[in-house]
């Protein structure tokens, strides 16, 4: 038996009573930090040395059973499956798989002119995940306009169909090609062909050496040590390549206002001596 069918006939016929499985949870999230010994308790009970916590002797054995605690002699740890029965334990009904491999947030946005509230699934993009990252003062490694600039970026690689196909397309082709007729770009809808400008101006503007790594985590979803095996680059330098790209990327989106000119300059004729003041 697979260690997720275990988990999931676990999350099944474990538990018999909500008391049994709240004490199971408890145990649970206690193991996560460490291994705890057991010594005896009242009646069939068996209690967590050191803390105030007791369970009955079958439901330590049934957790044994399904492998979500390791027994050795008086000690339990966690296992492997721990962590993800405790993640979808908390959660309930369709969302119990899908759940434990989110991290959602909650959030307000606009539809249609209302203000309703939405959850936000981080893990859905790469960004989202590397926004989190802190640099040595404790602030974001990845400035607010770096990560618009790239969710920007990815939007675009989107609309311009820029993806590669992995399965037959059954989508109704905006017109009809005959043999010997051109395809390509005629097929395509406006909004592809500007969304494919859009990039490739983008490109562009990070340049050969940094649009690579751009490309591949915010369009291509890679993680950085996919990006740093794939190159052959040292370890933990993806991470700097697309700070770098992406903040020359946010200068591409949104340029810095140019300086004005001195108004004090101009043009002066021949022996012109500008006033000094007494």
């Amino acid at each position: 038996m697979t260690d997720r069918v275990k988990t999931v006939a676990a999350g099944r016929d474990l538990c018999t009573t909500p008391a049994e499985r709240r004490d199971l949870l408890r145990l649970l999230r206690r193991l996560l930090r460490g291994p705890v010994e057991m010594g005896a308790g009242d009646g069939a009970a068996l209690r967590v040395e050191g803390e105030d916590l007791s369970l009955a002797a079958d439901l330590v054995a049934r957790a044994v059973r399904h492998g979500l605690v390791a027994a050795s002699g008086g000690t339990l740890s966690a296992t492997p499956q721990t962590s993800a029965f405790l993640r979808r334990a908390m959660l309930a009904g369709e969302e119990a798989f899908a759940g434990q491999h989110r991290v959602e947030v909650q959030e307000t946005v606009d539809v249609e002119g209302e203000r309703q509230a939405v959850r936000r699934n981080l893990a859905e993009s790469p960004l989202s995940l590397l926004s989190r990252l802190k640099d040595r003062t404790g602030g974001a490694f990845l400035p607010s306009e770096a990560i618009e600039a790239g969710e920007r970026l990815a939007a675009d690689f989107t609309r311009a169909q820029l993806q590669p196909r992995v399965t037959a397309s059954w989508e109704p082709r905006l017109s009809a090609r005959g043999k010997g007729e051109r395809g390509g770009q005629a097929e395509l809808a406006d909004s592809a062909i500007a969304a494919r400008e859009r990039f490739a101006l983008a490109a562009e503007a990070m340049g050969p050496e940094l649009s690579g790594v751009a490309i591949d985590v915010c369009c291509f979803c890679k993680g950085l040590e996919t990006v740093e095996r794939e190159r052959q680059w040292p370890a933990r330098s993806a991470k700097l390549m697309l700070r770098t790209a992406l903040l020359a990327l946010a200068r591409h989106y949104a340029p810095p206002p140019r300086q004005s000119r001195r108004a004090s300059h101009h043009w002066g004729a021949d022996g012109y001596r500008p006033p000094m003041p007494r």
